[in-house]
């Protein structure tokens, strides 16, 4: 049996997941069982205070950490408190941590090196270090956790599984940015980014249409406070709409999505500093820039029912660019067989879906609306009719992670 640990570790938020499994299940399962531990931390709105839940199947154990000398902590202060509560206590599953077989750290950055998961090693970690300038928000801390799980476990077997890898076989025409050639080969092209979930969720379709995922045309869409698309022909991304960085692409919470660069230089040269543009593009913009209100959907729909147009304004950009978004995937897959919805808007906001799919009825896209409202879990709610599925899929990146530990064994 093999014990798996999964980290993702973000620049205020660690999620962690506990899987006992055999080399069999991890290949043959159709569908993810549930972790046996699953702890989140989160010091987001107070750096001196973290906020502390872990869950099993039967308990559940909720806490707020205090940083000792009052300073502001991070990952390097909390992550011991969050694996304690592995090994003692309500949720404990473990003896110690010396039971765990291999620990898998989700790392959103890997360029165009990585095609794949791979165990970690000093040039791994060296590689994730260059590669912090194309993700500083995500990339040092991934690193950290690492580091900190090396210190704690340095017996135990690492792995890095990258989010860039799934959009690594991007076409050339697909990955290519229309600038002086010597900037492609210094590293400026398209990478895409939620290729886990991407990864993920297409293969889960396959299984839920009954269907060779090397037969399917789909279109992957991540919802959440960062959105993509993604184009999947024959499980292979062959067109995505995050680009260099993930500010790119589609309407986001904060992020704005493709701009006219012109508007940049325009503020640039107006007085704006690099650093106030990084703000605005990344931090104050996409929903919360439109509506003013909030960068959470469910703020702004509740705002909309309150009257506020700005609000309408920000819902309606918002389905726009989607719809914008999924029509310019299409020549890259020359049809289409499947739209897949998954993250937290996805998943949940049945507004959305609708809406979106309202405007693609010529694609041979329609719902039955029941299904899209009422139902749950996995699942079609496309109208018996309809020449496309819509399919509904719970992203499960933490289980994909935790499948590559398995192969990288």
């Amino acid at each position: 049996m093999i014990t798996v640990l999964v980290l993702n570790a973000g620049s205020s938020s660690l999620k962690a997941c506990l899987y006992r499994l055999t080399p069999e299940l991890a290949a043959t399962a159709t569908a993810p069982p549930d972790p046996l531990w699953h702890g989140l931390l989160d010091w987001g709105q107070d750096p001196t205070v973290a906020r502390l839940q872990v869950t099993t199947a039967d308990q559940g154990y909720a806490a707020s950490l205090t940083h000792p000398d009052g300073g502001i902590a991070g990952l390097r202060d909390w992550l011991k408190p969050l694996l304690d509560t592995l090994t003692r206590g309500p949720t404990k599953c473990l003896e110690s941590l010396e039971e765990l077989t291999i620990i898998g750290h989700r790392v959103v950055h890997g360029g165009n090196r990585y095609r794949a998961a791979v165990r970690v090693d000093a040039q791994v970690k060296a590689a994730i270090r260059e590669l912090s300038e194309y993700a500083p928000l995500h990339n040092p801390a991934n690193l950290l956790g690492m580091e900190l799980m090396a210190d704690m476990c340095p017996q135990t077997p690492q792995v890095a599984v990258f989010d860039t890898a799934f959009h690594a076989q991007l076409p050339p025409v697909a990955r290519t940015y229309a600038i002086p050639y010597e900037l492609t080969t210094a590293g400026i092209q398209r990478y895409g980014f939620h290729g886990i979930s991407h990864q993920y969720v297409s293969e889960r379709a396959a299984t839920l249409l009954q269907r060779p995922l090397a037969e399917l045309r789909l279109i992957s869409c991540h919802l959440g406070n960062g959105c993509s698309l993604t184009a999947v022909k024959g499980g292979i991304s062959v067109e995505t709409t995050m680009g260099f960085t993930p500010t790119a692409g589609v309407m986001m919470g904060t992020r704005c999505g493709d701009l006219d660069p012109g508007i940049l230089l325009y503020l640039l040269r107006r007085g704006r500093t690099v650093e106030e543009l990084d703000q605005l593009v990344n931090r104050r913009s996409g929903l919360l820039g439109v509506s003013g209100v909030s960068n959470d959907l469910r703020q702004i729909l509740a705002a909309i029912d309150q009257g506020n147009p700005q609000a309408q304004l920000a819902y309606d950009c918002f389905i726009y660019s989607l719809q914008r978004g999924i029509a310019g995937l299409l020549p890259a897959l020359g049809g289409l067989d499947g739209l897949v919805f998954t993250a937290g808007i996805g998943e949940n906001a049945a507004c959305v879906r609708r809406d979106v799919c309202r405007g693609l009825a010529w694609l041979g896209i329609e719902l039955d609306g029941h299904l899209n409202q009422q139902g749950t879990g996995d699942r079609d709610i496309a109208a018996p009719s309809a020449a496309v599925r819509v399919l509904v899929v719970r992203t499960q990146e933490d289980w994909a992670i935790a499948r590559a530990c398995v192969k990288c064994l």
